[in-house]
């Protein structure tokens, strides 16, 4: 009876089911996008292969907003603590050109000491001021080869090589070359340093901290716990803002439907009661559809967020979507949920509908 009132309207029924998917692929594909892009951003600084990274006074985690206020002899005195093997100093700019990116400007004798240097696909390092390398995910997304010349910060670069991904950003200049364009000269965003033994960064960070009191100093381990959403300035509240517009959606589409589909059922709810259906079993069938549309929805929104992340990846193959079993659960439920609430109110109303009135309703 509940699969045959839902198919009696079939627009009406696939209307609804769509505006529940979109709300659960909204949902799924927000927290997807965001959770990726900290996750893959957290991935690429731990691929560098340092213990400790050392940021300016509240700098924040999120190294495209921390500037370069540190000045490049920090360099040096980092060198000359116990347990450090080697500094690499990196001066980070975010580039808006052409897409969203960070570009690290290395000293590639320096960052080849604590990373292990790059896995080369095609060209060679930065020797030239206007060398520039991009990494094969980059490469891949804007067709781009050794020996083509590519246009970021106002600047046109020549494209020395294409490396592997997993380094940091997904472009690399010479130090120098991005100091003289930002007007940092002699300055760097961030230290990455790498111990001589794993089990000698906690020492390490000790004597960082007594050198630089004020500075913010991390191991690679508690910067990867702390790139979550929560940690991020605004982005919980984005990602709130948007679990409740989808909630929104969905209600306010349940809501319609099902007090369209009482009006239309007037008849047919005064029959039930004239033969003795009670209010909760009333209450009980309009409920029920709700349910089945939901999680009809639901089905459908997580074959939509599937088919929207393939999509997105083809355009932008450099963004990460991380689609879980756990948000997948949390989406259906708010939909659910939220389906629930939307037809409560009209199937109160049908349950006090008075039998006579609604046998006489045209």
């Amino acid at each position: 009876m509940i699969v045959r009132n839902s198919l009696h309207r079939p627009v009406r029924t696939a209307i609804t089911v769509i505006a529940v998917a979109v709300e659960v692929t909204l949902v799924i594909i927000v927290v997807g996008l965001t959770s990726g892009l900290l996750l893959d951003s957290a991935r690429r600084t731990e691929g560098i292969g340092a213990d400790i990274m050392v940021q300016p006074p509240s700098a924040s985690i999120f190294m495209a907003f921390s500037g370069a206020p540190m000045p490049m002899a920090i360099g040096d005195k980092l060198r000359e603590l116990n347990y450090v093997q080697a500094v690499a100093p990196v001066l980070v700019q975010f580039n808006s050109v052409n897409g969203l990116d960070l570009v690290y400007g290395i000293e590639p004798k320096t960052f080849r000491a604590v990373s292990g240097g790059f896995v080369f696909y095609e060209g060679h390092g930065l020797t030239q001021p206007d060398d520039i390398l991009v990494d094969d995910v980059y490469a891949r997304g804007k067709h781009v080869h050794a020996g083509q010349t590519l246009h970021i910060l106002g600047h046109d670069f020549h494209v020395a090589g294409i490396i592997e991904h997993g380094k940091g950003a997904r472009l690399f200049v010479l130090m120098s070359s991005l100091q003289e364009m930002s007007g940092a000269t002699g300055k760097a965003s961030v230290f990455f340093v790498k111990c001589d033994r794993s089990d000698h960064v906690a020492a390490a960070m000790d004597e960082i901290n007594g050198l630089l009191p004020r500075y913010e100093i991390r191991s690679i381990k508690d910067y990867m716990s702390l790139m979550t959403s929560n940690n991020m300035p605004g982005l919980g509240a984005f990602i709130n803002v948007m679990i409740g517009i989808a909630v929104c959606i969905g209600f306010l589409v349940i809501f319609l439907s099902m007090y369209t589909t009482i009006i239309e059922r007037t008849r047919e709810i005064g029959v039930l009661k004239s033969l003795g259906a009670s209010k909760v079993y009333i209450v009980q069938i309009f409920l029920s559809e709700t349910a089945l549309l939901c999680i009809g929805g639901a089905v459908a929104g997580v074959g939509l967020s599937y088919l929207a992340r393939l999509i997105f990846i083809r355009i932008f193959p450099s963004l990460t979507i991380l689609i879980s079993l756990r948000w997948i659960l949390i989406a259906a439920a708010i939909a659910l949920v939220g389906g629930l609430l939307g037809a409560s109110y009209p199937a109160w109303l049908a349950s006090r509908r008075d039998p006579v009135e609604a046998l006489a309703y045209e």
